[in-house]
């Protein structure tokens, strides 16, 4: 019972700090006209700072158990990395066009899919899913992308006809030629394909830190390290290439940098609680799809508080919360158990004392 508390306590912490990413994040770039890049290049400077710094430190001077291994490197790069590229893939589907209003729900709504079949491939589990877990998977997905997409507007519809200047109507105005058709279309296209990559790689990012972090016999620092090693080159020096050919007008305001660091400070804080999920015995089956059901939700709270749009939640909204909490419930209730792992190897050179302690 101690160990279910300490994995729900781990999994809300990564679902508050996940949830207020995006606000936190969009808070910068809007209210401070932030550029998207600098922004990245923020989020990369505060995981470097509390997933690669912090830990380091932490080891130094108290140690932790596990040790360092070649696989579990390389799983924890490919984690980290699989976190950086969906984070790109937001921005880059929100800059080319698309809108929170469809991005967001695909993204929450495809990504656990993607991380529960990848988890049973990667652990073999295939006939430990049954009907009532995948039902309550289901319910968890229905019910994020029932509050995404009914969520408060903090912009009023506007209602009567709009007044046109010089008398030109809204078609004069943007005339619907092939060309324009085409254009959108291509954009459109952008959209979807970034949306997809970054359901992808978000749907990677849970089985192959899961993996990594078992590699290095439990350890909870050493996969953040490499986490934060691999957003610090993703999101802070690729930018820094692409701005280096492509440079920008855009100044580099305070308040921007200020919200952009507390976003990035918020993702990798969330990545610690989701290895602290693991360390306590979660599994990814379970435990990312808790996390993307609940981190909309806290998402959408968040956002509700920032634009001051409480009148505007409607029963669906609710209805898609419950649904949520619901499925939540059911997840882990009927959850695969998976087969008991055999104890960690000691590191090289440990008496056994220090390994029966670990």
């Amino acid at each position: 019972m101690r160990g279910m508390l300490s994995i729900l306590l781990s999994i809300l912490l990564a679902m508050f700090c996940w949830g207020i990413y995006g606000p936190v994040l969009a808070r910068g770039q809007i209210f401070y006209h932030f550029n998207y890049l600098h922004a990245f290049i923020c989020v990369g400077l505060a995981y470097f700072l509390i997933a690669v710094v912090a830990p380091i430190v932490s080891l130094q001077l108290f140690g932790e158990k596990g040790h360092w291994t070649g696989t579990g490197t390389i799983w924890s790069l490919v984690a980290g990395a699989a976190g950086a590229i969906g984070a790109l893939g937001i921005l880059l589907a929100l800059h080319s066009g698309g809108s929170p209003l469809f991005v967001m729900p695909l993204v929450f709504g495809c990504a656990p899919i993607v991380n529960t079949f990848l988890t049973m491939y990667m652990a073999k589990t295939y006939k430990q899913i049954g009907p009532v877990f995948i039902a309550g998977l289901i319910v968890v997905l229905i019910g994020a992308v029932t509050v995404l997409v009914n969520k408060p507007s903090s912009v009023k519809p506007t209602t009567g006809t709009v007044a046109q200047s010089s008398g030109e109507t809204a078609a004069e105005k943007t005339p619907d030629t092939k060309p324009s058709r085409m254009a959108a279309a291509g954009e459109f296209g952008l959209v979807v394909l970034f949306t997809v990559m970054t359901a992808l790689a978000w749907g990677a990012y849970g089985p192959t830190l899961h993996k990594g972090q078992m590699a290095m016999a439990g350890s909870r620092l050493r996969p953040l390290i490499c986490v934060g090693v691999s957003y610090f080159l993703i999101a802070v020096l690729v930018p820094l290439l692409m701005l280096s050919f492509h440079p920008t007008t855009d100044e580099i305001t305070f308040g921007g940098t200020v919200w952009s660091l507390l976003g990035g400070a918020a993702g990798a804080i969330g990545a610690l609680g989701i290895i602290m999920a693991f360390n306590f015995g979660g599994k990814p089956v379970y435990v990312m799809p808790l996390v993307f059901g609940g981190a909309p939700v806290v998402n959408t709270f968040a956002s509700i508080v920032q634009a001051g749009t409480y009148s505007q939640i409607g029963p669906l909204f609710y209805a898609g919360l419950l649904l949520v909490i619901g499925g939540a419930v059911t997840i882990l209730i009927f959850a695969p158990k998976g087969k008991p792992h055999e104890p960690a190897p000691s590191a090289p050179g440990s008496s056994k004392a220090e390994a029966l302690a670990h």
